[in-house]
């Protein structure tokens, strides 16, 4: 007889999970006064207006998107960022506030969703920054950045490890691009005038692409020319109310008009704009005299140059970047052979 086995089948061995790999994404960002804009190197860069609303715990957030992101922080806190923030009484403008104190939230706001796992959204991140003055903001920077991150962002739950952040001198990315576009000539020195939403500032470049001697100014940035605008009659008696600085800004980009209201400041904008513009060009000429010989190119970037651009036409000397506002944080992505202008 043939004995039998009563020993049970042995258990196959399961499979060990698969972990998906964890996306590790490059990112620009240009965290302006007015708009902050950001790249992953595809497509084309996108824009969020520098404004925000902090939601009370009791409040429904009015309709969010990804250029007017709803953020959350483990504490429960809520922000709305974008024109969206409009909605509400009492936005905050980061045009008045200090942004280096603002960088975290800046980047909750305009990182967007890749892969989602059981719910979550995880991601280590090589960040590339512009500040204008890299020497005294760049530690304040890095340790509100570097580490894990946990938030939610229209309501998608977020975990990214920021793994690097490089911090340069905001302006030189519009340099870079320009040299790649080959609108920098090759001898002499390029000045950089980027003239943003709440500051302004300068750059002497050589051909090395070193800086030579720089400015930077607090304060004198389109915001300065929108409060001046602000004050004048010939708006406020029509809107029988004061005006609002940051509207005026939005009305620089949309024919000088006042939202919605149909009151414009365009007939007599040049009252205003001739003493601001002019003010900034006597600065920099005034702290370069030495060098003017061999200036070769004056280059104008920054989110508020297109107020200005058409009085640079057919100056040799001058050029303004295309599609300015996104200059910098086109050049502040890494790598030799990136296009600094792209379709879709």
């Amino acid at each position: 007889m043939t004995a039998t086995s009563t020993r049970p089948p042995r258990a196959k061995k399961e499979a060990p999970p698969v972990i998906a790999p964890t996306l590790t994404k490059t990112l620009a960002l240009d965290a302006g006064n007015y708009e902050l804009k950001y790249w992953d190197g595809l497509g084309n860069p996108k824009a969020i207006r520098s404004m925000r609303f902090q939601l009370p715990k009791g409040r429904d957030p009015v309709r969010y998107s990804d250029s007017s992101p709803l953020v959350e922080l483990p504490n429960g806190l809520r922000f709305h960022f974008g024109t969206q923030a409009y909605k509400y009484r009492r936005q905050q403008q980061t045009v008045i506030e200090n942004k280096v104190d603002l960088a975290k939230l800046h980047l909750y706001a305009c990182v967007e969703p890749g892969a989602i796992v059981d719910d979550v959204c995880q991601m280590s991140l090589n960040l590339f920054v512009s500040t204008p003055e890299p020497e005294k903001h760049r530690d304040a920077i890095k340790s509100q950045l570097l580490g894990i991150h946990e938030f939610k962002r229209n309501d998608t739950q977020f975990q990214i490890t920021v793994e690097k952040v490089e911090v340069e001198r905001e302006g030189l990315g519009s340099y870079r691009c320009a040299q790649r576009m080959g609108i920098i000539h090759e001898t002499g020195y390029t000045i950089v005038i980027d003239i943003g939403g709440g500051t302004w500032l300068s750059r002497l470049i050589d051909a090395e692409g070193e800086v030579i001697d720089e400015n930077v100014m607090d304060r004198g940035g389109a915001y300065e020319l929108a409060t001046a605008i602000s004050f004048d009659k010939r708006l406020t008696n029509v809107l029988g109310t004061t005006a609002d600085p940051g509207v005026i800004m939005d009305g620089f980009r949309h024919d000088h008009a006042y939202a919605d209201t149909g009151q414009s400041w365009k007939e007599w904008l040049e009252e205003y704009l001739d003493p601001w513009y002019k003010n900034i060009f006597r600065t920099v000429k005034s702290q370069y005299t030495p060098f003017m010989p061999r200036v070769t190119r004056f280059l104008i970037t920054g989110g508020s140059s297109h107020l200005i651009a058409d009085r640079l036409q057919g100056f040799k000397l001058f050029a303004v970047m295309p599609e300015p506002q996104f200059a910098n944080v086109r050049g502040l992505f890494p790598g030799d052979t990136q296009l600094c202008m792209t379709t879709n």
